[in-house]
């Protein structure tokens, strides 16, 4: 067992490096502190800064020409089979067959629309000699009523020669033989209102019948179709499916109505678009724009407003709820022969520049509760920002108020749930 003197001594010489020991703890303990408050958030983040915001609007459009000639399916038809078809920008004159369609199956239905109108007219004639004969039967029944009334007053009226009993059994033949009469000539009626009806019924089905022969004889005349002027064969590309845009080639089936063909102007070609009430307003003429072709990725187009429509009109083609939306239309100040009616462009408008601006992704700003928020990072935490949004432009942001130069914001919402 050590003595008082001794651990006193072992207690001198060891205290400096105990000391030491204790510092280094406190310092690992204190630098551990600071640097939990300033450690890296555990989302993505972005600097904001300072920069020029570029307001800009930007809609898909199509080449289209303002003068061309478009060839369509007949109207009058069912399914159509393509035999031939002209060959894209293959030049064409005047009167020159340009699609032919396989006859056959219009053909049968015009042999069965015929049979059909054949068949309704003889069921018409069938059915007023049947309603005739009804007309007679019952005429005849209503004329024997009457007799048997006349007859049976008749009886009647020797009420004073016969007996009570005899004279009350004649009453009694009187009002039977009115109460048939009065059937017979309800009869009548109900049967010449069935007839009418049952004829007028069979008139409008012999109708549809020669309404189907017409339609059938015009469609099968429209089985080719011919060109109405001269010029290049632009075959135009339909939906035959939901992700498959292509024009018609020989063997496919084409729907009543269906473009086929354009014999465009090339002069007269133009990007047609359209666009909503709110960036018709930010819209003018002769502003100029840029022009991107998917179908021409090697080449950026430039060009200008030409026309905005003054009046909205449905657009069919954003889907449901159909809106109304502006025409707008662009020439473009190049050319190129691989420009084609059909092409599907992407176009870009600068609407303004403002410098010195703002600006975050649209991903760092959140909507909650009405309000628009930003996440700023302040070393240890995020901190809720309401910020005003200014303008907005695509994928960016002006910010008027809320955040500065130099925060930086979360680019996902550090309180939702993985």
């Amino acid at each position: 067992m050590m003595s008082a003197s001794t651990v006193r001594m072992l207690w001198i010489r060891r205290k400096p490096m105990v000391i030491v020991a204790i510092l280094l703890l406190g310092s690992g303990l204190l630098l551990g502190a600071v640097r939990y408050s300033h450690r890296a958030p555990a989302i993505p983040t972005l600097e904001v800064k300072r920069g020029e915001f570029i307001d800009s609007a930007q809609f898909h459009g199509e080449i289209a020409a303002l003068r061309s000639i478009t060839i369509s399916a007949p109207a009058e038809a069912g399914e159509l089979q393509i035999l031939k078809i002209a060959t894209e920008g293959s030049q064409v004159k005047n009167g020159d067959t340009v699609v032919e369609f396989d006859k056959t199956k219009t053909e049968q239905e015009l042999a069965q629309h015929r049979s059909s109108l054949r068949f309704s007219q003889a069921d018409i004639e069938q059915a007023r000699a049947k309603a005739r004969l009804t007309e007679e039967q019952d005429l005849t029944a209503v004329a024997k009523a009457r007799y048997d009334v006349e007859a049976a007053k008749l009886d009647a009226s020797k009420e004073e020669i016969v007996s009570k009993i005899e004279g009350a059994e004649a009453r009694l033949k009187v009002a039977d033989a009115d109460q048939k009469l009065r059937e017979a000539q309800e009869k009548l009626k109900s049967d010449r209102s069935a007839n009418e009806a049952t004829i007028n019924q069979k008139v409008q089905a012999s109708k549809k019948a020669e309404f189907d022969v017409q339609r059938a004889e015009s469609a099968l005349a429209k089985m080719t179709l011919k060109a109405p002027a001269s010029g290049m064969i632009s075959l135009i590309p339909v939906w035959h499916g939901p992700e498959e845009r292509k024009p018609f080639k020989p063997g496919d089936s084409a729907w009543p109505g269906a473009p086929m063909i354009e014999i465009p102007d090339a002069a007269s070609l133009r990007v047609s678009a359209r666009v909503d009430e709110t960036d018709r307003g930010r819209l003018s003429v002769k502003q100029p724009v840029t022009v991107q072709l998917d179908a021409i990725p090697d080449r950026q187009f430039t060009g200008a407003i030409e026309q905005i429509s003054t009046i909205a009109t449905e657009d069919f083609s954003a889907g449901w709820p159909i809106p109304r939306n502006f025409d707008v239309r662009i020439a473009l100040a190049q050319t190129d022969p691989r420009l084609k009616p059909g092409m599907t462009t992407q176009v870009t408008v600068i609407v303004d520049r403002i410098p010195d601006a703002l600006v975050i992704p649209v991903q760092a700003s959140f909507q909650k509760e009405g309000e628009t928020l930003a996440y700023a990072w302040d070393g240890s935490k995020f901190r809720e920002r309401v910020i005003e949004v200014g303008r907005r432009s695509g994928d960016r942001i002006l910010v008027s108020k809320g955040l500065q130069a130099g925060d930086r914001v979360a680019l996902k919402d550090p309180t939702g749930k993985e």
